[in-house]
């Protein structure tokens, strides 16, 4: 298999620590599909990493899709529940990380157009959506080990790198000193080696 990545996607990331946590062997391609020469169009007509190609050529997209197909490749570490209940709760985990992630990339593109051309109030309106998604985090995930339910799962890989992507993106956002106990939390799933080997680069 293969994976178009980038080293500052969130949502890459995410397969990645899938990949890890999972022990799958995969090839990381780096690509930039911004840039004309990309090579994921052909792959994904949306022009969005991640993308994984199967051995058989079929491509995933997007990574929502990729971490439900990785996750039944092998019963090493799994990650999403099989009682229908329990996967519901971590599937909406990670669509509340994904989202606060969406929000994220949405205001920074915004601030990349011409100072003309830029709309503060859409900037204002994506940094709110930001802040009630964090809130809402830490509302959820209150003084338990696990985001959902008694152990690791997407949800726990999800929100830590959703937290991650703020600390690069947008460092001006104190969710650490607002909200303590996802200080901590993110502060334990930094230790373990899939999201130490797959650590965002430095702003």
């Amino acid at each position: 298999m293969k994976l178009f990545t980038a080293a500052t996607s969130p949502y890459a990331r995410k397969v990645r620590i899938v990949l890890v946590e999972k022990k799958i062997d995969c090839e990381y391609v780096d690509d930039n599909p911004w840039e004309a020469q990309s090579a994921v169009p052909p792959f994904n007509p949306l022009g969005k990493i991640p993308v994984l190609v199967l051995d058989d050529g079929t491509p995933l997209y997007d990574s929502r899709v990729i971490v439900g197909y990785l996750d039944t490749l092998t019963p090493v570490s799994r990650l999403i529940p099989g009682p229908s209940r329990q996967r519901i709760a971590v599937r909406r985990w990670e669509a509340l990380a994904d989202g606060v992630c969406d929000a994220a990339l949405t205001a920074l593109r915004e601030t990349k157009r011409p100072a003309q051309q830029q709309s503060c109030e859409w900037i204002a309106r994506q940094l709110e959506k930001i802040r009630r998604g964090v809130a809402e985090m830490s509302n959820e995930l209150g003084d338990r080990a696990w985001c959902s339910g008694d152990a690791y799962t997407l949800a726990d890989i999800a929100t830590g790198c959703a937290l991650g992507y703020l600390d690069l993106r947008h460092p001006s956002i104190d969710w650490r000193g607002e909200y303590s106990n996802l200080a901590k939390h993110a502060e334990k799933l930094g230790k373990r080696v899939s999201f130490a080997e797959t650590a965002l680069p430095a702003a």
